[in-house]
């Protein structure tokens, strides 16, 4: 390799979007029915204004980022969507890369001197960002393309139905307001594809059926032939440990716990 041991790499940027945890992001750009507000606020004086010239006119851009909250990689890794198969990781998307070196589209709202106004990002809060490019549909989109294991879980997997129960909507759809972390947009994508207990998920087997965990939550549900069928959320903490926190921890969610509790009186403990 011309003797070449280390490369030097010198982020341009610095993105600032919703998501502050890995959970809250989407897996990629749009999917689940996440939308989201972003902004790339590019370095002063290094003439990346006149690097911008002529960008405006395109509707998206490529972005090579850094995985800046990675510290290890896996050769193997377990992909949602890999049918419980570990895959090597030069054929995945996965963020734990032996260079944690991202790269994504998303849609070019505007430009505003050093500022460019993205949206339907997949990446945190403060993720440096190494370089853009413009998205040229002739040359970046290939609809036909073969997608080696994937297309082969494709062809087999049969998706299990959603089905929410008066109660857990209501749940739901307060904590689509008063929670940091969109569980549905979460939870449910790997539901449908395999709600059973796995050693890379926090699913447990329960003698009323099953309780999947995500982060500081818990869903409770059955399974019944092909169906899914959600009955409620739970706090993953105790009520003494959400309103008597003896060391004053703040704890993850901490204020949609104590709104939880108020309104749903579930003495429920941690996974």
């Amino acid at each position: 390799m011309n003797n070449i041991d280390m490369l030097t790499l010198k982020p341009i940027g610095v993105l600032s979007s919703p998501y502050t945890d890995k959970y809250d992001a989407p897996r990629q750009p749009g999917v689940d029915g996440k939308h989201n507000e972003a902004i790339i606020t590019l370095l002063p004086q290094c003439n990346f204004e006149q690097a911008l010239e002529d960008l405006a006119g395109f509707e998206r851009i490529w972005l090579i980022t850094w995985f800046h909250k990675n510290t290890t990689w896996k050769p193997k890794v377990l992909p949602p969507r890999s049918c419980r198969i570990k895959r090597g990781v030069f054929a995945t998307r996965s963020p734990h890369r032996p260079n944690p070196i991202g790269l994504t589209v998303c849609e070019l709202k505007e430009i505003k001197g050093l500022k460019l106004y993205v949206r339907d990002v997949d990446l945190l809060h403060g993720t440096p960002i190494l370089d853009i490019k413009p998205y040229i549909p002739y040359y970046d989109s290939f609809p036909k393309s073969i997608s080696g294991w994937i297309d082969d879980v494709d062809k087999h997997i049969q998706e299990y139905s959603i089905i929410v129960s008066e109660l857990a909507r209501e749940q739901l759809n307060w904590l689509e307001i008063h929670s940091e972390l969109r569980l549905e947009d979460i939870s449910f994508p790997i539901l449908r594809r395999d709600p059973f207990p796995f050693s890379s998920r926090r699913i447990v087997e329960k003698d009323y059926g099953y309780m999947m965990a995500v982060k500081s939550w818990r869903i409770h549900y059955k399974i019944e032939n092909k169906n899914v069928l959600i009955e409620k959320i739970t706090s993953g903490y105790s009520r003494e440990y959400v309103f008597l926190n003896p060391d004053n921890h703040i704890l993850n969610d901490h204020l949609a716990h104590i709104g939880f509790f108020r309104k749903w009186d579930d003495n429920c403990t941690d996974l």
